[in-house]
């Protein structure tokens, strides 16, 4: 469901005096939003056209760091515009900010308009296109996973992230009455997501203290993904209203679970008919279904670093933590790192359990959907089901187990070279190279206390 506003009730809404303020936002590497806010008047005579950006918006580390080596930006080359093109059916009200409406940017070439290849927003566009000639429309769904603080954000960084107290003080996987204690945030996100036109299913506990999830309706994938960045910027900004500090981080703690994003997804025709739903099948699974899996199997390590983009990224996968060690499929597994789910129904799915919920949806769909298109194209064979408890498959295919080992196997992809292009999965390689160095360059709090006495 994409945003519920149409141009004519915003410029309705301007001329009543509700909307004062539109946000104009592009998706970074990160998947955060960056752009301006507009005066509404100035939106509604001219900007809604297009504006303006500086082009290290899709250069730039989680530091926003200059970063050098980059072919598509630099020092040398001036860094400069980029245009942003509003997608209007992205247009939507924000309830949890007064008077404020949110539009998308496509990111543009200045001098071409051309959509800049490397833009996540693009990336994921161009396998939906691929999918559409073959008569496929992708569905998928975020299931994001967080932390909520007692402590707001100014005050976690004061304390330098130390100390912090999660909002509850023990698991609260499904518990209603400690989930009762955090509604003054939870029921504003709930309500708040809804009101700006995104469907919200339901939040819950999870499974360490302090830790929630927000579900919301299976769409389209591009509306999906727009759906999941716009969740994590308004998880921030209403937990912050209400003076608590919400983290996205996979492993925030060594001795705590992980935040995970679940990616539920499957292809239906474009008439509207689910391709992954054959009832004689082996639980229901189409032969396309079988490909598109093999497909996500055989490429899993190749694709790996956009579910798990940062050295701390890799922390989370960790035997008994419900987070995923190896990369085989199972029926209704939760230890395996791909689980079937909905079988024999039109609501049959694959569900991958490894991507963290500090990934960039737009890059994670778009990889995976590349490769399950391999799979079909080229109908590679779906190895057999894995049962039982898949941490103990000690032959089974792992997950790469560092940002340093998932760089590598990106950067070796002819599968995602192919379907990407070599510039793309280049940018990408030089971003996962870069945050390497950044923490093989880092003295950490770990290395100081381990050795600061008894080296």
């Amino acid at each position: 469901m994409p945003g519920n506003l149409s141009f004519e009730e915003l410029k309705t809404a301007v001329e009543k005096g509700e909307i004062d303020t539109v946000l104009m936002a592009l998706v970074d590497m990160q998947g955060r939003l960056m752009g301006k806010r507009c005066q509404a008047e100035f939106f509604v005579e001219s900007a809604y056209e297009e504006t303006h950006s500086c082009n290290y918006l899709l250069a730039t580390d989680l530091e926003m760091e200059t970063v050098q080596g980059y072919k598509a930006t630099s020092w040398s080359a001036g860094y400069g515009d980029y245009t942003m093109k509003p997608d209007m059916t992205t247009l939507r009200r924000l309830p949890w900010l007064e008077g404020t409406a949110m539009v998308l940017c496509d990111v543009l070439d200045h001098k071409t308009h051309e959509e800049v290849p490397h833009s996540p927003r693009a990336i994921l566009k161009k396998q939906v296109a691929r999918l559409e000639a073959m008569g496929l429309k992708p569905f998928m769904a975020s299931e994001l996973e967080f932390f909520m603080f007692r402590e707001s954000f100014e005050e976690a960084g004061d304390s330098g992230y130390r100390g912090l107290k999660t909002y509850s003080a023990y698991n609260e996987d499904y518990h209603i009455f400690q989930t009762t204690k955090e509604e003054g945030v939870m029921r504003a996100i709930r309500t708040g997501l809804q009101g700006a036109g995104i469907p919200v299913e339901n939040t819950k506990g999870e499974a360490d203290a302090g830790q929630g999830e927000v579900n919301v309706r299976y769409s389209e994938a591009v509306d999906m993904a727009d759906n999941h960045v716009t969740i994590k910027n308004a998880c921030k900004e209403i937990a912050w209203q209400k003076g608590h500090a919400l983290t996205f981080l996979a492993k925030w703690n060594a001795d705590m679970a992980g935040s995970s994003c679940h990616v539920h997804q499957s292809l239906w025709t474009l008439d509207g008919k689910p391709a992954f739903l054959d009832k004689d099948g082996t639980y229901g699974m189409s032969a396309l279904m079988k490909h598109y899996m093999a497909g996500l199997l055989a490429h899993a390590g190749e694709f790996t670093y956009f579910l798990a983009p940062y050295v701390n990224s890799y922390k989370r996968f960790k035997e008994g933590t419900f987070a995923p060690t190896k990369a085989i499929w199972s029926l209704d597994n939760r230890t395996a790192g791909y689980r079937l789910v909905g079988e024999g129904t039109k609501g049959i799915r694959v569900e991958c359990r490894v991507g963290g919920s500090d990934l960039n949806p737009y890059l994670a769909y778009a990889a995976m959907l590349a490769a399950g298109i391999d799979g079909i194209e080229n109908k590679l064979e779906l190895e057999p089901e894995f049962a039982g408890d898949a941490y103990k498959a000690a032959r089974a295919r792992s997950i790469p187990g560092t940002l340093r080992e998932a760089t590598v196997a990106l950067k070796k992809s002819k599968m995602l070279r192919a379907a990407l292009g070599d510039d793309v999965v280049d940018h990408y390689v030089h971003a996962g190279t870069w945050e390497q160095k950044a923490f093989d360059d880092a003295v950490t709090d770990w290395e100081v206390a381990r050795g600061f006495e008894r080296a």
